[in-house]
């Protein structure tokens, strides 16, 4: 299997934990290429050319990165990160939506502030923040917990480093120790060591 990247992307660096975290490691070649750019393996596999794409192993692309880790957890070896079915995985799909939701305020404020400053929109800016805050906030009450390892709190790990490493203005970590403790523990994991963005 192929695995279209980039280092910083929180959606890539989520679906490459789990591919470690499955012992799929071997099975997945990262290729590191560049979105802006229309890498053009890229746009052959995904028309709107946006990381991570997976070719799966019958040779078809999945994009979307909830997609693309439900199918790795799949293949993977032992206990799954995101249970099959019933009230269990619904809990789990709550606090791994509610990461995604954080890191979609995220990156649509990060794409803003590299607009030209005149082309800039504080009133979306300011709603983006906010709605990330809330995000935050309701992951935090939402208590994800590093002992409980499945796809939401792998999901809520990655937003938060990822918002701390883009958004370095921003102190996520205010009035959230729950979120700081869970980041600590995850953070000195092997398959998050070894995919922390740069």
């Amino acid at each position: 299997m192929k695995l279209y990247i980039t280092t910083p992307s929180p959606y890539a660096r989520k679906v490459r934990i789990v591919a470690r975290e499955r012992g799929l490691a071997d099975r997945v070649e990262e290729i590191a290429v560049d979105p802006y750019g229309n890498a053009p393996e890229l746009l052959a596999t995904n028309p709107i050319v946006q990381v991570p794409t997976l070719i799966a192993q019958d040779g078809v692309p999945l994009t979307d990165s909830p997609v693309i880790a439900e199918y790795l957890d799949g293949l993977g070896d032992g206990p799954r990160l995101l249970p099959a079915d019933g009230s269990e995985r619904w809990a789990v799909k709550r606090v791994e939506t509610l990461a995604n939701a954080a890191l979609e305020m995220g990156v649509k404020l990060l794409l803003e502030k590299r607009r030209p400053e005149h082309e800039r929109s504080p009133s979306w800016m300011a709603r983006w923040t906010d709605n990330m805050g809330r995000a935050l906030d309701a992951l935090e009450a939402a208590a994800p917990d590093a002992d409980r390892f499945d796809m939401g709190v792998l999901t809520a790990g990655v937003a938060v480093t990822w918002i701390g490493f883009r958004h370095p203005d921003y102190d996520w970590k205010a009035s959230r120790p729950k979120l700081v403790a869970l980041q600590t523990a995850l953070e000195a994991r092997p398959s998050f060591i070894d995919t922390y963005p740069r």
